[in-house]
């Protein structure tokens, strides 16, 4: 019972929170893990213990996958190089940078120091999605910080896997283990994901009914972890290369209702998750520090230098990428904006949790594990201090580089597009005019909701349901094949580059919500 009564509370907690932030205009993560620390450091609260498999498996699936929904194909296909820089080259750059600084600063064993690095060596996707949500950076921009944090993680769990044998095990270093170690979680998990997301789209195409496409819809992403898991792959980058491809399926696999029920669906479960995860995170760690300051175990100076140690490692690593990216491409271009947009934007969040959360008790001789109370406190640490820093502070420096597209020319944009498909449907119902395919009067007045962009609902008659007259019947078809060809010259825009995914995206909902009006009950 009183288990239950802090989750209400924390997500009651993080609904205030999260109105508060949205008018102060500061990532939500932040101020819930600032929330959650501050309640935590009240003496009448209970301790809260986070369990790995709630994290791993109940939190963390269905946050990577909307995560992962958000990418543009287009985007990442622009930005894949300087990703895969990032997501290997990085990684394993800043697990030796961590654990060099372990070692200094605690005297951890070089195997521990490096189990650390590992947990923290990789961004966080859902951090880095939720602080990025509201920063309007450019699409490109945003898809390179958004892929990074996703595709990072098989390079970070690779090297967290090898620790862990290391440590628990005592496990040798060979490259031949780190190579089968790297087809097996990277590879299968590619593959596993790949192949559930081939069976989710063919039978999404084959079913009609809302309801059950959003359940089928909610329980794609554990498909895809508990599959992948279960043949010793990696469960994470299999959640992520199915969100990314059924991501942009999306318009071809759902309706106009089923896309607007799913949106609905997918917002309310990733604000209700990632606001008790959040909140968790500074909960925990005011107990977790308690326990060490019993045993006179130093741990403040150690998790600063470490969060430091991140932030600098990753700046003069992206500096010089940006650099070279800059000479070769765009010598045109402004040099630092971006790369230090993209150097701030490295929070870490939940996947470091759960990496964390889930390093065994106990050897395999049964002894319990050495250090491991102060591995955990120092990657929540870390996590905390990274989400306040750069969680407080990355908005600030998005509109200190003035990279942020303006609300005005988002505007312009979208007001160009409703035009354009605007102008489609015009073309259809005059082709249909010409034709005599149709009532002149059905023409007519599609004619004038597509001219004055009136959002119009077919006006209720008073008659039973199924005794519609066969000129609103007729009026209603018609009108939703128009939506539908706005809809082809939408998708046809985005494929020429003529606009981008936030674009489409805002355009598409307009269009759905048009055509669930005119969607005959059934």
């Amino acid at each position: 019972m009183r288990s239950a009564l802090i989750i209400v509370a924390l997500v009651g907690l993080a609904t205030v929170v999260a109105a508060f932030a949205r008018r102060i205009r500061v990532p939500p993560p932040s101020l819930l893990v600032v929330a959650g620390l501050a309640v935590g450091l009240v003496p009448a609260v209970p301790s809260v213990r986070i369990s790995p498999e709630i994290v791993g498996l109940v939190v963390l699936p269905p946050l990577l996958y909307a995560a992962g929904e958000e990418l543009s194909w287009r985007d990442l296909r622009a930005v894949w190089r300087p990703v895969t820089v990032l997501a290997v080259g990085l990684v394993v750059v800043s697990a030796v940078a961590v654990a060099a600084v372990a070692v200094g600063t605690l005297g951890l064993p070089v195997s521990v120091a490096f189990l650390l690095g590992a947990v923290l060596a990789s961004t966080d996707p859902v951090a880095v999605s939720a602080l990025g949500r509201r920063l309007s950076l450019p699409s490109r921009l945003q898809t390179l910080v958004q892929a990074e944090s996703l595709f990072n993680d098989a390079t970070s769990l690779i090297l967290f896997r090898i620790a862990v044998g290391v440590v628990v095990a005592g496990a040798g270093w060979s490259a031949g283990r780190v190579a089968g170690e790297f087809l097996l979680l990277a590879g299968g998990g590619a593959a596993v994901g790949a192949a559930i997301a081939a069976v989710v789209a063919a039978v999404r195409r084959r079913t009609e009914d809302p309801l059950v496409e959003t359940v089928f819809a909610l329980i794609t992403p554990y498909l895809a972890y508990l599959a992948a898991e279960s043949v010793r792959a990696s469960g994470v980058t299999a959640v992520v290369v199915a969100s990314v491809i059924l991501g942009g399926l999306a318009p071809k696999l759902a309706g106009s209702r089923t896309r607007l029920q799913l949106a609905a669906v997918h917002a309310t479960v990733v604000f209700l998750l990632e606001s008790v995860v959040f909140a968790v995170i500074g909960l925990a760690l005011p107990d977790l520090i308690r326990d060490l300051s019993a045993a006179h175990q130093r741990w403040f100076w150690p998790a600063v230098a470490i969060a430091v140690t991140l932030m600098l490692v990753r700046v003069a690593w992206v500096f010089p990428l940006a650099a070279f990216q800059h000479w070769r491409h765009a010598p045109d271009r402004p040099l630092w904006q971006v790369p230090a947009v993209v150097s701030w934007a490295g929070a870490r969040g939940v996947v470091p949790l759960a990496a964390a959360l889930s390093i065994p008790l106990l050897d395999d001789a049964g002894r319990p594990l050495a250090d491991r109370d102060i591995v955990l406190v120092l990657a929540i640490a870390v996590i905390v201090i990274s989400l306040v820093v750069q969680g407080f502070t990355l908005a600030p420096l998005v509109r200190r580089v003035d990279l942020a597209v303006p609300a005005a020319d988002a505007d312009v944009a979208y007001a160009q597009a409703r035009s354009r498909v605007a102008q489609a449907g015009l073309a259809y119902t005059d082709q249909l005019a010409d034709l005599d395919a149709v009532p002149p009067v059905v023409v007519q007045r599609i004619r004038d909701s597509l001219l004055t962009r009136l959002e119009m609902a077919e006006p209720a008659t008073g008659d039973a349901a199924g005794q519609r007259s066969a000129i609103t019947q007729t009026y209603r078809r018609v009108r939703r094949e128009v939506v539908a060809i706005q809809s082809r010259e939408l998708a046809r825009m985005y494929a020429d580059g003529a606009i981008d995914d936030a674009t489409r995206r805002r355009v598409q909902r307009q269009l759905d919500l048009e055509d669930a009006r005119f969607t005959d009950e059934r």
